[in-house]
């Protein structure tokens, strides 16, 4: 097995093939790790969400960061992790076109709004936003089998 280090355009490479990330955010010491759908453009990660704890986590402290995998035959690999801020876009004077672009993105895929549109058992119609991703920081590594 050689493991090595990616370079940035790979890195953006995986981040513009993939659509399911992990996002870790944390407040008064405590880590806070949830899946999320997005889509990565120029210096961002796009995504959808519906109010709840990550949101209200992140709104109070921004930085977070973003973890992408991808698994091959013989036990290949490649993983990228994104060191970023948190930024909303909120539906105000201002934002409208960074809204439409975020949503152009994520609405490529079929269903693009999971899991960040689903509550379990929601009682009434709840709030979304639109967020991105500033990203600050982009690392990566990858994993070959030897053995041929």
């Amino acid at each position: 097995m050689i493991i090595a280090e990616m370079d940035k355009s790979e890195c953006m490479a995986l981040l513009g093939s993939s659509q399911l990330g992990r996002l870790a955010c944390a407040k008064g010491g405590q880590p806070y790790v949830v899946p999320i759908t997005f889509a990565a453009d120029g210096n961002f990660l796009y995504g959808f969400s519906l109010l709840g704890l990550k949101i209200d986590w992140m709104r109070d402290k921004p930085a977070v960061c973003v973890q992408v995998d991808e698994f091959g035959a013989a036990r290949e690999w490649r993983s990228v992790v994104v060191n970023g801020r948190y930024e909303e876009l909120p539906d105000r004077i201002g934002w409208k076109q960074q809204r439409e672009h975020a949503w152009s993105l994520l609405s490529r895929h079929a269903q693009w709004w999971e899991p960040g549109g689903l509550k379990p058992m929601a009682e009434t119609p709840a709030p979304h936003l639109f967020y991105r991703i500033i990203m600050d920081e982009i690392t990566g590594r990858h994993a070959k089998d030897d053995s041929n």
